[in-house]
C-alpha cells in the first residue's frame, strides 16, 4: 500500500470510531435535559434519579468522544497538508467556530452542571444541562457545514497566485443546500441513537425487576422519542437523497448500481456484479420506485453512471471517476435498511406503550438491548456512503483525493501511526464498553444520588 491508501485508511477508522460517540453524545444529553425538565415541573424522585443515572453514562461517553475527536484533527496537518493548505482558509473557519464557541459553550456549562447539584438555583442548573445540549447541537453545525463544503462546495474563489481556495461567503456556507439536509438528518439520527440506548438500559432493567417505575417511565421517553426520530431520519434521508441526486449523480448512480439513464428509473433491491463494480450479474428492481425517490416524479429520469462519467470526463478531464460501486450500493441499502427496521420497531414499543403492556412485554424488551447496536450501525453506515461516495474527490469537483495528501510524509510513517492508533482506539473502546456496561447495569439506590455525577469527575 502507498502513502495515500494508508492515510485513507487512518483516516476512515478514525472518523468510524469518532463516531461511535458524536450521535450518543448528541441524542443523550438532549433526553437527560428532558428528564430533568420533567423531575424540575413534577417534581417526581424517579425523574431526579433517571437524570443523574443516565447523566452518568453521558459523561463518560462524552470524555471519550472529545478525546477521539481532537486526533481527528490532528491528521488534517498530518496527512493531509496538501488538502489543509489548499481548503484552510474555508474549512478552518467552521472549525475554529466549532471549537472557539460550540464546544467551549458545552464544555463550560457541563462543568457548571456536574458541579452544580445542590449549589446552583434548580432552574439556573436546568438551564446548564440544556445549554449543554445546545451546544453539541452547535459542534455537529459547524462540523457539517465544512464537510457539507466538501461534498458541494460554495461560496468561495480560485486564486491562482495562492493555487487556493478562498472564501468569498460565509453564509452561502451556511445555508449550503447540503447542510440544510444533511443536518437535520444527523441530529435525528443522533436523537435516535440516545433514544434506543434510554430504551435499551431500561429494558434490561426491566427484565430483572429493579426499579420498576423508573425504568418503565424511561423506557416511555426512550420509546416515543425512537419513533419521532425514526420518523424524522427516514423523511429527512428522503430529502437527503434527492439533493445528492442534483449535486452528485453519481454517488446516486452508484448508490442504485444505475448504469444506464433512465426515465422510470427502476429501485435496485438487490443486485450483484462483477468484483470492479462495472457491470451487473444480477438485479431484483421495483419498477419506477428510484425516479419517485429521485424526483418525485413517476418518470424522471435519473442519470446512470456510464452517462455521468462521460460528462465528468467533459467537466474535469480524462480520469475514472467512478467510486467503489460494491461499497456504496451495500452501505446505502444497510443504512436505508436499519432506518426502516428501527422505525418499525419504535412503532411496535409505541403500541405497547399506549397498551400499557411496555414493561412486561418480555421479547420487545430483549430485543430493545440488542437494538443499541442498530443504530450504531446505520450511522456508520451511513457515513462511509457518504464519503466513499464521493470518491475520487476530497473536495467534489474541485481538489481530487489522491492530490490532499501530504507530499512528505513516507508510507512506513503512516503505517507506523495508523498500527499505533488502531490499537489505542481498540484499548479505549474496551474500556468505554466496560465501564458504560458496569454502570448500565448498576441499579440507582436513594443512598448514591447526591454524590453519583461528581464522583465521576475525581
Amino acid at each position: 500500500m502507498d502513502a495515500l491508501t494508508l492515510a485513507r485508511w487512518q483516516f476512515g477508522i478514525t472518523t468510524v470510531y469518532h463516531f461511535i460517540f458524536v450521535p450518543l453524545t448528541i441524542g443523550l444529553v438532549f433526553l437527560v435535559a428532558v428528564m430533568q425538565t420533567l423531575w424540575h415541573t413534577r417534581r417526581r424522585p424517579e425523574y431526579l434519579r433517571m437524570t443523574r443515572f443516565y447523566g452518568h453514562l453521558f459523561l463518560i461517553n462524552f470524555a471519550l468522544g472529545v478525546a477521539t475527536g481532537i486526533v481527528q484533527e490532528f491528521q488534517f496537518g498530518m496527512n493531509w497538508s496538501s488538502y489543509s493548505r489548499f481548503v484552510g482558509d474555508i474549512f478552518g473557519a467552521p472549525l475554529a467556530i466549532e471549537g472557539l464557541l460550540a464546544f467551549f459553550l458545552e464544555s463550560t456549562f457541563l462543568g457548571l452542571w456536574i458541579f452544580g447539584w445542590g449549589r446552583l438555583p434548580d432552574r439556573l442548573h436546568l438551564a446548564c444541562i440544556w445549554l449543554v445540549s445546545i451546544g453539541t447541537i452547535l459542534s455537529a453545525l459547524f462540523i457539517l457545514a465544512a464537510n457539507s463544503w466538501m461534498q458541494h462546495p460554495v461560496g468561495y474563489h480560485f486564486n491562482p497566485a495562492t493555487h487556493r481556495a478562498e472564501m468569498t461567503d460565509f453564509f452561502a456556507i451556511l445555508f449550503n443546500p447540503t447542510l440544510l439536509v444533511t443536518f437535520p438528518h444527523t441530529i435525528l439520527g443522533a436523537l435516535l441513537t440516545g433514544s434506543l440506548f434510554v430504551l435499551g438500559v431500561a429494558a434490561y432493567h426491566l427484565l430483572r425487576g429493579n426499579e420498576t417505575e423508573l425504568f418503565r417511565r424511561a423506557a416511555a421517553i426512550g420509546t416515543v422519542f425512537a419513533l419521532l426520530a425514526s420518523l424524522g431520519t427516514v423523511l429527512s434521508g428522503h430529502a437527503q437523497a434527492q439533493v445528492m441526486t442534483q449535486q452528485q449523480p453519481m454517488k446516486m448512480a452508484a448508490a442504485e448500481a444505475l448504469y444506464n439513464t433512465e426515465s422510470g428509473a427502476e429501485f435496485s433491491l438487490f443486485a450483484l456484479g462483477t468484483p470492479d463494480g462495472r457491470r451487473l450479474i444480477l438485479d431484483v428492481t421495483v419498477p419506477h420506485l428510484l425516479s419517485v425517490l429521485a424526483t418525485n416524479t413517476w418518470d424522471g429520469q435519473v442519470l446512470g453512471i456510464n452517462d455521468v462519467q462521460k460528462l465528468e470526463e467533459t467537466a474535469y478531464g480524462p480520469g475514472d471517476y467512478l467510486p467503489v460501486v460494491p461499497v456504496t450500493y451495500w452501505t446505502f441499502r444497510l443504512m436505508a435498511g436499519l432506518g426502516f427496521l428501527l422505525a418499525g420497531f419504535a412503532v411496535w414499543g409505541l403500541y405497547l406503550l399506549r397498551r400499557r403492556r411496555l414493561e412486561s412485554a418480555v421479547w420487545f424488551n430483549r430485543l430493545a438491548i440488542g437494538a443499541i447496536a442498530l443504530p450504531y450501525l446505520a450511522n456508520t453506515f451511513g457515513w462511509i456512503f457518504t464519503e466513499m461516495g464521493r470518491q475520487p474527490w476530497v473536495v467534489y469537483g474541485v481538489l481530487a483525493t489522491a492530490k490532499g495528501v501530504s507530499p512528505t510524509v513516507p508510507w512506513g510513517e503512516v503505517l507506523a501511526s495508523l498500527a499505533g492508533f488502531t490499537l489505542l482506539y481498540g484499548v479505549l473502546a474496551v474500556v468505554d464498553g466496560w465501564l458504560m456496561l458496569r454502570y448500565a447495569r448498576h441499579v440507582p439506590t436513594e443512598e448514591a444520588e447526591p454524590e453519583l455525577v461528581p464522583a465521576l469527575v475525581y
